[in-house]
């Protein structure tokens, strides 16, 4: 496996390669840190926007919006 950032063309070209299809290390259970979903509803066109943005930095919109709401968070935090 390679340490430096790769974008997902070249991820896809390296993990297509059966020798870099073998898994590295000890094996590791997910845990569950997550809580129970919560039903957000947004306009067509923001959602639009989001996917778009999910998808540049190569996020899940879950995972994009999860990161909006931690800067958020973040950035009310007196310092």
């Amino acid at each position: 496996m390679t340490s430096q950032h790769m974008t997902p063309d070249e991820e896809h070209d390296f993990y297509a390669k059966p020798e870099n299809q073998v898994p590295q290390g000890a094996p590791r259970r997910r845990t569950a840190n997550l809580s129970t979903p919560i039903p957000v509803r947004f306009p067509p066109e923001l959602l639009d926007e989001v996917k778009r943005r999910a998808d540049a930095d190569d996020r899940s919109v879950s995972s994009w919006i999860r990161r909006a709401v931690e800067h958020e968070l973040h950035r009310d935090r007196p310092r």
